[in-house]
């Protein structure tokens, strides 16, 4: 006799052997006891849960005929518990019963296939009581073939029954939907999963630890025939006597000691721990995306069972393995542990679609591993409190005694453990040093080094700003006190150290003389802008634009030429000759537009310096041991 897999020999064969699907098996038996079987049902779900398993219990009940001791009248009606020992149990369960049609609906997709069926329908069934008709696949049938359906699903004769099955309920028209009871099958809880798995094994009189039923619950994912086949296959290769090593190692999935290796530790902060055990798995040829996804429910679970008291009801693991995943989450803080389970579900996708899962997988454990303690915001309460007092009292900018220490807590003993409660990444600099800005550091930077500058963004150059000299030789104006920001690398701009320019008397002639133009032509006083000029007066005006300029065709043209004279015979009182250069070299020369430039970028430096030296700013560096990062202007 051939061989007859696990799936199939120990299917379930009553509604009391349908495992995780009470909801249907309640339901429908409470339809057959009542006599309020309906004409038609959709069961729904994916694949591996029961559907057809479930078609053919209920195909027994409407049928069973009794045993051959004491059989079931025909007029008795159907019945809850079917004997599985007459004629028709016994067809229906091999699927040779002529009154009970299982029909693909992949190969059953035409409407003639429908036809032939329904002109089937009228006839009385050879021995059973209902003609019944199951349909799997039945989302693949095509249009056509559903119209025809519509009719005789509606109003089927009173001896035929409708059973339907799919795993992909969305793609059957409302049409039909509207004229069936619709079961939802659900996924099999694992604990569930593992307890049958665990009892065909003792049928099968196969020795296995409790670690080997776990993965293969795991790995079946919610389907029971998915849990079947893997039996099938590890049994094959472990024999009589199946370990969790073994099992792990013919699926390739990692066991859950090499899971809690890993995620012990992440918490401890241990990246060259994750490294070793990364590195053994790969050698081991395990699958890296698998893994991945393993760790990633681990995972959650810690962040379950560190927020809730009793987690048992949600986590769907055995009792063995919630103890050890209890004790694991009370290494670690519920914030930390939430922390890393973000952080690892937004790398997922980079891991498991990567083109190198296990360099992805390891960067992302060290960098994990090495994540930043965090600070307790009861000492950052306790921190913005002493602030405030010290803002209403009008204290200095001196740390104050009895101050918390801005260093950070420190890590648990495995080196990266977070505190309890956490919610702000410590700075990276320490915190112990007094703040600068005090006049104790003024003094000795003043007497060192330039301090650094601010930049066009706000933040603060690392580069050291000296005095320039200026075209006149004038003095340099002195540096400004140091400023408590750090550098972020934006584009640097001048400083509020670079030396005055003189005033150039013609360029403010030139001002005045454009004010004019803006008056009635504002575009043509913008290209005026960039023109340097060299002649100023009631006879002649001459300017010049610089080679390259794109404004030289503007600054040519005809409008131009006339608003400009216009505004010069106003201003000087009479019509001066023009004369415009282009595509010359200006040197040196500044026009109205640089010099616009160069009082907006002052007029932005000294707002800067107010905000970053300002008391308050200062108070609150010192107090909380911060820095500032970044200052963003109100107009930016």
């Amino acid at each position: 006799m051939s061989y007859v897999v696990l799936a199939r020999k120990w299917r379930p064969m009553s509604f009391d052997d349908l495992i995780g699907q009470d909801h249907v098996a309640r339901t429908l038996a409470g339809a057959i006891e009542a006599g309020r079987v309906a004409h038609a049902f959709l069961f729904t779900g994916v694949r591996g849960v029961g559907k057809t398993t479930s078609a053919r219990i209920l195909a027994k009940a409407l049928n069973c005929m009794g045993t051959p001791d004491a059989p079931r009248a025909p007029e008795a009606g159907p019945t809850v518990e079917p004997c599985l020992k007459c004629q028709a149990c016994l067809e229906i369960a091999e699927g040779t019963d002529l009154d009970v049609r299982e029909i693909d609906g992949a190969s059953y997709t035409g409407i003639d296939d429908v036809r032939k069926l329904q002109d089937s329908l009228p006839y009385r069934p050879a021995r059973d009581r209902y003609k019944i008709v199951i349909v799997d696949e039945v989302h693949m049938l095509s249009q056509h073939a559903w119209n025809a359906f519509l009719k005789t699903l509606e109003e089927p004769p009173p001896h035929v029954k409708f059973i339907f099955a799919t795993t992909e309920v969305h793609k059957v028209p409302v049409t039909i939907l509207s004229r069936v009871q619709r079961f939802d099958f659900k996924l099999i809880p694992t604990q569930l999963i593992a307890d049958r798995i665990r009892f065909v094994l003792e049928r099968e009189d196969i020795q296995s630890d409790a670690e080997a039923i776990s993965i293969i619950a795991r790995e079946a994912a919610g389907s029971m025939r998915d849990a079947m086949s893997i039996l099938d296959q590890v049994i094959s290769w472990g024999g009589s006597q199946l370990s969790g090593e073994g099992v792990a190692r013919v699926l390739g999935v990692a066991n859950r000691q090499v899971l809690h290796d890993i995620a012990g530790a992440l918490i401890d902060g241990d990246a060259a721990r994750c490294l070793g055990v990364v590195h053994n798995l790969a050698n081991q040829g395990f699958d890296i995306g698998h893994v991945t996804r393993d760790l990633l429910a681990l995972l959650r679970d810690l962040v379950v069972s560190s927020v809730c008291d009793d987690p048992s009801a949600l986590l769907d693991l055995a009792d063995e393995e919630q103890r050890d995943v209890i004790a694991l989450a009370k290494r670690g803080g519920a914030d930390d542990l939430m922390r890393l389970h973000h952080a690892f579900s937004v790398a997922f996708d980079d891991v498991v679609r990567g083109s190198n899962p296990r360099a992805a997988l390891e960067m992302l454990l060290v960098r994990l591993a090495r994540r930043p303690p965090m600070i307790p915001i009861d000492d950052i309460v306790e921190r913005l409190k002493l602030l405030e007092r010290r803002i209403a009292s009008g204290g200095g900018s001196g740390t104050p005694s009895g101050a918390p220490s801005g260093s950070g807590p420190s890590r648990t003993p495995g080196g990266g453990g977070p505190p309890r409660r956490a919610s702000m990444s410590a700075p990276d600099a320490p915190h112990s040093a007094p703040p600068p800005g005090t006049p104790r550091d003024q003094e000795a930077l003043s007497a060192s080094e330039p301090p650094p500058t601010a930049t066009q963004n706000g933040t603060v150059s690392e580069r050291p700003s000296r005095p320039v000299a200026t075209r006149n030789d004038r003095a340099a104006v002195p540096s400004r006190a140091p400023s408590p920001a750090v550098a972020t690398g934006a584009e640097e701009v001048k400083s509020r150290s670079t030396s005055k320019r003189a005033p150039d008397p013609l360029l403010g002639i030139w001002r005045s003389l454009l004010e004019h133009v803006a008056a009635s032509r504002p575009e043509i006083a913008a290209i005026l802008n960039h023109a340097v000029p060299v002649r100023l007066d009631g006879t002649e005006i001459e300017v010049k634009f610089q080679r390259g300029s794109v404004f030289t065709a503007q600054a040519t043209s005809q409008d131009t030429t006339i608003e400009l004279l216009a505004a010069a015979e106003k201003h000087f009182g009479r019509r001066p000759r023009l004369s415009v250069q282009t595509d010359v070299d200006t040197g040196d020369a500044r026009t109205v537009s640089q010099e616009n430039q160069e009082k907006r970028a002052a007029d932005r430096q000294a707002a800067i310096d107010r905000a970053t030296n300002h008391p308050v700013v200062v108070d609150a560096i010192a107090t909380l041991g911060a820095r500032i990062k970044e200052v963003r202007l109100q107009h930016d």
